[in-house]
């Protein structure tokens, strides 16, 4: 098979047109069907499709993408596994990445900001609802669209009853966004998605990486203690986002509550009166100030104020194998 960058112009009945992105798994180009529509074609790297797992992950991606449906995911189109260079055709997302627009604008205010962690926790509730976990949700994989988030590429995605393709103690996804129990060598789960939306929105929110820089030791130490840095999330996400960040993953609240609380959040920006998925409250009293010193030291001061912890129910998990 030639170097993806000695490709002809066309594969199957797609003209390709300009790499887009590319990844651990291959290279995505713009290109335009037999209609001249507007696609992404994603092909595997020469060394990857010689690789059995590698096509069979592919395979998996395909069947994973077209058990969802939401208009902030990308659905898949077209696919070819089993040629000399195997593809995948989805939808094509024109516009930016999350983690572009907040790098070059800065980060996201208002109500642009509540778009995001909505649309986000819906593109996530759909995938769920699949029975997917999409396991490497960052703001590289988040295109924004008039204001509106999709989220791409499921290289890594997995359906929790399929056979699991990666080697044993790899680690797969981007260390400031994976959950703690990822690190630590367990199954990816929907909880998981959900920590690494309260770490993409509290990006969009700050401009920071909620977890800081550095090696990925000192990032994953940061992570497993719980000490995310949410100084400027505001306060009518914090709560949300406090308890997405949560270390335990049963005490993270599903995607599909995130996205109605998140449909609740008020133009103004202020702390909507609402209530946890097991009836406590959301206090402006526990969430007032801003996290300077993480999660931990946020519960502390909410506890020494009086005010009810928020304590949400158990996500629902799904197990791999």
């Amino acid at each position: 098979m030639p170097a993806l960058d000695a490709l002809p112009s066309k594969i199957g009945p797609y003209r390709l047109l300009d790499k887009i992105g590319e990844g651990g798994m291959g290279v995505v180009y713009l290109a335009r069907d037999a209609e001249s529509r507007p696609v992404a074609v994603k092909i595997l790297g020469p060394a990857v499709a010689a690789d059995p797992n590698a096509r069979r992950r592919l395979l998996r991606e395909v069947e994973t993408m077209r058990r969802v449906r939401s208009r902030y995911v990308a659905e898949i189109l077209d696919a070819d596994v089993t040629g000399d260079a195997p593809y995948i055709v989805t939808r094509y997302v024109p516009g930016r990445t999350l983690e572009d627009v907040v790098r070059t604008d800065g980060p996201l205010r208002g109500q642009a900001l509540d778009r995001l962690a909505g649309g986000l926790a819906e593109a996530i509730a759909a995938i769920h609802a699949a029975g997917v976990v999409h396991r490497d949700l960052k703001p590289g994989n988040v295109m924004l669209v008039d204001g509106q988030p999709v989220v791409i590429d499921f290289g890594i995605a997995h359906v929790p009853d399929s056979t699991r393709l990666t080697q044993t103690g790899m680690v797969m996804g981007t260390p400031g966004y994976l959950a703690p129990e990822v690190i630590e060598g367990q199954a990816s789960s929907g909880a998981s998605d959900v920590h690494s939306w309260g770490a993409t929105v509290a990006f969009a929110a700050t401009g920071r990486q909620p977890y800081g820089s550095g090696t990925f030791q000192t990032i994953f130490f940061r992570v497993l203690q719980g000490k995310a840095e949410l100084t400027g999330v505001p306060a009518a996400l914090l709560p949300l986002v406090v308890a997405a960040l949560a270390t335990e993953p049963r005490a993270r609240p599903p995607a599909r509550w995130l996205a109605d609380r998140c449909a609740e959040l008020p133009l103004g920006g202020g702390l909507p009166a609402s209530v946890g998925p097991n009836g406590t409250r959301l206090s402006t009293a526990s969430v007032g100030a801003p996290l300077v010193n993480g999660l931990n030291g946020s519960r502390l001061r909410a506890a020494r104020a009086g005010a009810a912890p928020f304590v949400p129910a158990p996500a629902p998990v799904f197990r791999g194998p």
